[in-house]
């Protein structure tokens, strides 16, 4: 048995690291309620966008309109954007979703489209980098905020959106992980571009809302009816209706890409407070067990000392 500094020692080192997984947790946990508030602030906006985009649709047949992202051509060469975290510490999170996007290249290839990769994240751009002579690599991201901004959506947007116009790929399809709960999120495959005039608007939307019941956090996933009201049935545009189409189509494919962001952010911060939750009560539960074992060897060696001192009077 180790002696009685060297338990010690380490019931101190695990009850150290129990404080920083725990300091990680609520950090974690704060930052998916401001990612949950980002969410409500971009609500209105979306649902404004999409109610426009809804009453051109009404008014035009959006399959004859003269706008280059819901254009479908052959398709040739795919684009996969992967969207994983800069760290880790957040359990499989990063794994999910270098797996899934190495599942759904195998896929691509295998259907004999060339294929080719944006990766956003450290962790991604590390992985396939390394793989260099496997996987073609577009274009990287990093560097990019937790809580997900309008502006780096836009310049990620922008990139895909060069990439579409000029014909160097025709279609592109971003792998992120969708929300679920605190200890549930799926990677999940969508189609950027072209658009799909028939998902441009829709009636509910999903959302989570993190909340706090008898003193625990938890996530209640509830379908909130957009707010706003529908736009006069007299609304004139004094735009064409192709004008209108090429200006908000990008706006809608950014907020599209936001919310894939935000989404992602949400289950890398939820997964991130999940594997230290687990880590803290590993550690609580190591603390304990090395408590009993630095007892047992106190008390062995107090039961030596004893029978050295009777053992020795018995000598006299």
């Amino acid at each position: 048995m180790a002696n009685l500094k060297e338990i010690r020692d380490r019931i101190g080192s695990v009850k150290n690291t129990r404080k920083i997984t725990e300091a990680m947790r609520l950090v974690a946990a704060a930052k998916v309620r401001r990612a949950q508030e980002q969410v409500l602030r971009s609500r209105p906006f979306a649902d404004r966008l999409a109610r426009v985009l809804q009453s051109l649709q009404t008014r035009m047949a959006f399959e004859t309109a003269d706008a280059p992202l819901l254009a479908a051509r052959e398709v040739r060469t795919i684009t996969l954007l992967a969207v994983t975290g800069d760290r880790g510490l957040c359990g499989g999170y990063n794994a999910n979703i270098i797996k899934r996007t190495e599942q759904r290249v195998a896929e691509l290839k295998g259907q004999g489209f060339d294929v080719d990769l944006v990766l956003l994240g450290r962790k991604a751009i590390t992985y396939f980098q390394n793989r260099a002579s496997l996987y073609k690599i577009r274009a990287t991201f990093t560097g990019l905020e937790q809580v997900p901004t309008a502006a780096e959506a836009n310049g990620i947007a922008n990139e895909v959106l060069a990439e579409f116009f000029s014909e160097s790929t025709d279609r592109v399809e971003i792998i992120y992980t969708k929300f679920i709960n605190l200890v549930s999120s799926k990677p999940v495959v969508q189609t950027l571009l072209p658009l799909d005039a028939q998902d441009i608007a829709v009636a509910d939307d999903e959302m989570f809302r993190l909340v706090t019941k008898d003193g625990r956090l938890t996530v209640e996933t509830v379908d909130v009816a957009n707010a706003q009201s529908a736009l006069p049935s007299d609304f004139v545009f004094e735009q064409s209706p192709e004008q209108l189409l090429n200006s908000l189509l990008p706006l809608y494919l950014s907020n599209q890409l936001l919310r894939s962001l935000q989404e992602a952010a949400a289950s890398e911060l939820a997964s991130r407070m999940t594997a230290m939750n687990n880590a803290s009560d590993n550690a609580k539960t190591l603390a304990k067990k090395l408590t009993l074992d630095y007892n047992k060897a106190r008390q062995a060696a107090i039961t030596q000392e004893i029978l050295e001192v009777v053992g020795g009077a018995s000598a006299m």
